[in-house]
């Protein structure tokens, strides 16, 4: 087939892997774009030189570049740094005012700090070649004036009218609002009739999430289902007429995880190693963790896990309602996360009363969750939506059985068990209801207690399940592809 040179692409996002971390944008920015290399494009990464990224890093950066940033009516300073990480070209946006700060998010100024963020990535690629593309591949709010800018600034400049935009929306609750005055302050763009109308969402609001929506080439969230959902008013957050206006250009790409961080077989975080052709140190990894959390080491008693943010959109209120009927099951539970306060000490209440069978570990600790994913028998994660989600399929990767509600990326990533057939990853539930919750995963309790060759079936199946990132990378390439037509693509598919 013919070959062409290959699509260059600059990553554009507010957090990633290993440098800054404070949800799931982080692992995607670092895992994708490794994997669009490894399907054969020439990929990037830029995000804000925080304050937080660790010295080992800093110490390794080389200054590439510094220039000024027009933003409204100020000229900001803006250096660019650069690593190389693992053969990926990480590129730095600089300057302490805005980013050396105790976190990467939540001040007052954070639209001021994120729109020279998007500008100073266009302006960068005036003086560094690394950074120019052919696609600038951006990422949730933070990174959406880029979109607006690249449209209403550098149009008709032969270093950007090429450029193609891709907005990926990880989680659309956050869209980056605030009050017009930054139109003409911030963003200078209270003179562009087409950019004011297409950035207000109400009077006197700028929604930074909806200038990408509708300046960017092609839109994508991170599963399929999610982007189904998108278009309805419950999950759409107001936008969900964009969303139906520009369905043609939305494209749902399920995320993955690191196969090779997550893998049982290699955990040296775990009590023992298995695998799906080994499922022996299972049973221990469970027994180590019940003596660790001082439960009743009993392998016949169910053992439930959740890991994750304990928030209503994660169902905790249906896990508190539940609680007592699955306490009087005798089944365990550990929680492991932080979050609302009202969540954290109902679940310490819960660890108070039901001490042998209840833990609430409200902390992060990420090597610890190794030894929960491996020794849990059930995860449990309930949510109001779900975007895509991680967690389910880490617990498939340690043979732990997901119990999902069916939304977003869970109903894209769990096969619900069939008893006729005997196919399926996991158990669900439909309706965001407590009752419903609750008899499904006594449901699979008796699975559980009555037919451990079944369950020890669904095991293996979840097990073999892929969620690794070639097949994301593909998607992706083909949506680069999509809009530069002109170019034929070298196809390296997968098995």
């Amino acid at each position: 087939m013919a070959t062409r040179r290959k699509l260059k692409v600059l990553f554009v996002a507010s957090e990633c892997t290993p440098f800054v971390k404070t949800g799931g944008l982080a692992d995607v920015a670092g895992a994708l774009p490794p994997a669009i290399k490894e399907a054969g494009e020439k990929v990037s990464v830029v995000m804000p030189c925080y304050g937080t990224i660790p010295w080992d890093f800093i110490e390794q950066l080389e200054h590439v570049a510094d220039f000024y940033v027009p933003l409204a009516w100020r000229n900001v300073w803006c250096g660019i740094e650069h690593l190389e990480y693992k053969g990926i070209d990480y590129y730095f946006v600089d300057n302490e005012a805005y980013f050396n700060r105790e976190a990467p998010y939540g001040y007052f100024d954070d639209g001021e700090r994120f729109a020279f963020f998007s500008k100073a990535v266009l302006e960068a690629m005036e003086y560094v070649e690394g950074m120019q593309c052919d696609i600038l591949h951006l990422n949730d709010w933070q990174s959406a004036m880029a979109a607006v800018f690249l449209r209403e600034f550098y149009m008709g400049m032969p270093l950007y009218e090429n450029i193609r935009t891709v907005f990926t929306i990880h989680n659309v609750k956050f869209q980056g609002q605030y009050s017009d005055f930054v139109l003409e302050d911030v963003l200078g763009l209270s003179g562009v009739p087409a950019a004011r109308d297409q950035l207000y969402i109400e009077d006197k609001t700028i929604n930074y999430m909806k200038g990408a929506l509708c300046y960017s080439d092609a839109l994508t969230t991170v599963s399929p289902t999610y982007a189904e959902e998108l278009k309805l008013p419950f999950f759409g957050e107001h936008l969900e007429g964009l969303f139906q206006a520009r369905a043609g250009d939305l494209h749902g790409v399920l995320n993955g995880i690191d196969m090779e961080e997550y893998n049982p077989a290699t955990d040296d975080l775990i009590a023992a190693k298995y695998s799906v052709d080994d499922l022996s140190g299972k049973a221990e990894c469970k027994r180590s963790l019940q003596e660790e959390l001082n439960l009743d080491i009993d392998p016949t008693r169910p053992l439930v896990a959740m890991v994750g943010r304990l928030t209503k959109q994660k169902g905790l209120d249906l896990v508190q309602y539940a609680m007592e009927t699955l306490m009087s099951r005798g089944i365990q539970v550990v929680v492991l996360g932080t979050g609302d306060r009202e969540y954290e000490d109902s679940m310490r209440y819960f660890d108070w009363k039901y001490n042998r069978q209840m833990r609430a570990c409200i902390t992060f600790d990420s090597a610890f969750s190794h030894r929960v994913y491996a020794g849990a028998d059930l995860f449990l994660m309930p949510s109001q939506f779900e975007p895509c989600g991680l967690s389910q399929m880490i617990a498939m990767r340690y043979g732990t059985l997901p119990l999902v509600r069916e939304t977003g990326g869970l109903v894209d990533s769990v096969n619900a068990y069939n008893e006729y057939t005997g196919e399926g990853t996991g158990f669900r539930f439909a309706n965001f209801n407590a009752d419903e919750m609750a008899g499904v995963l006594l449901y699979a309790c008796e699975i559980f207690w009555t037919q451990q060759d079944k369950w020890q079936n669904i095991i293996r199946q979840a097990m073999s399940v892929d969620f690794g990132w070639a097949k994301a990378a593909d998607d992706y390439v083909d949506i680069y592809h999509s809009l530069h037509p002109e170019v034929t693509r070298y196809i390296k598919r997968r098995s």
